[in-house]
């Protein structure tokens, strides 16, 4: 087996069967492209059914010159997996990753903004702003408002659609990783804010594509994950804000502020989309506050 024929099998095999977002293939295809790399500059003929747990040490070694632990051990997952295909399919015998010991790192915590923060960044919107007779201001604070509102990834953000919106019932319908499907609470200052941003949207010439898109660039077409970052990039440093967001921070945040809050855990993993509770378990560690304050007010010997 050649490598190009089992990276394609490989990738085929993480969108049909497991169901995973381009993205996330990308990713996988990455660490692969890394091995292959490494093979090619030591001139090693070898193809993926013979590699061995030798060569595969020799390279772990190399590369973790190059790399942080975490991005290493991320690395060394995504081999695994793509060997354990292999294994499955019967193109080998054995996984030369068995062996293969990921680096000791501590958790990240995520990173989160206080709810100051949050209507910091929302304050310094330009509800005025409009490109090419396009209100964009308005756009852009129901984009902020239902990040942080929802706990959206921002590919579930570029891809909500307006037939997702169950205003009346009070939830959205997001697709998540592996086109996973779960409602999510909306708030009514939320829902006023999409529905200010729905009427500017009907005035746009929107492209047949993207005709149940919600959000839109002034064209009329689905804005792309790049276009968000940019959006909060220059909102942030509009704001003076001197911390690193990202979309992701928002949805960080939302989770942390529902736990300060007394949410339950369970209910929390629910609304992000967490395949396990153990993901969800992180925001345990961000205000260790919280804990003192649920002993205090539950525990019969506080």
């Amino acid at each position: 087996m050649k490598w190009p024929q089992a990276v394609k099998d490989y990738r085929h095999y993480l969108q049909i069967e497991r169901g995973l977002s381009l993205n996330s293939i990308e990713n996988y295809n990455y660490d692969i492209k890394k091995l292959i790399s490494y093979l090619e500059d030591n001139q090693i003929d070898i193809s993926p059914d013979k590699i061995n747990n030798d060569l595969i040490k020799q390279f772990i070694y190399t590369i973790s010159k190059t790399i942080n632990p975490r991005s290493q051990g991320r690395l060394i997952s995504g081999l695994r997996n793509f060997f354990d295909y292999l294994v499955f399919e019967n193109y080998r015998d054995s996984n030369p990753m068995d062996l293969i010991e990921s680096p000791k790192i501590g958790r990240k915590l995520p990173d989160t903004l206080s709810i100051d923060d949050i209507d910091l960044l929302i304050d310094t919107i330009d509800l005025s702003y409009q490109y090419q007779g396009v209100n964009l201001g308005e756009r852009n604070r129901a984009i902020i408002e239902t990040l942080y509102s929802c706990g959206l990834r921002v590919s579930e953000l570029i891809e909500l659609k307006i037939s997702d919106l169950f205003f009346d019932e009070g939830f959205i319908k997001v697709t998540g990783k592996g086109d996973k499907q779960r409602f999510v609470p909306i708030g009514e200052s939320t829902q006023k804010y999409i529905e200010i941003w729905k009427g500017i949207r009907n005035h746009i010439d929107v492209n047949p594509e993207s005709k149940d898109i919600l959000f839109l660039n002034y064209k009329g077409n689905k804005l792309t994950r790049a276009m968000i970052f940019t959006i909060i990039k220059n909102l942030v440093k509009k704001s003076g804000l001197k911390k690193t967001v990202s979309p992701h921070t928002f949805r960080h945040s939302f989770a942390t502020h529902l736990l300060e809050n007394g949410a339950d855990l369970r209910a929390i993993q629910m609304m992000l989309g967490h395949e396990s509770i153990t993901t969800t378990e992180v925001y345990m560690h961000v205000d260790r506050s919280h804990l003192s304050d649920v002993l205090n007010k539950f525990h019969p010997r506080k």
